[in-house]
């Protein structure tokens, strides 16, 4: 959530396909901080 709110609450963007685009980028970089974040994880053999 703390990432939406840097990305700011609203859209800038007036135009519908513009707005879709801005949310397309929106999720895209908050997607790219979550794998981020998820650990690796590797089977001990």
């Amino acid at each position: 959530m703390h990432c939406v709110l840097l990305l700011g609450q609203s859209l800038m963007a007036r135009d519908f396909h513009r707005q879709v685009a801005e949310l397309q980028v929106r999720a895209a970089v908050q997607n790219g901080y979550t794998t981020l974040g998820m650990p690796v994880t590797e089977p001990i053999v």
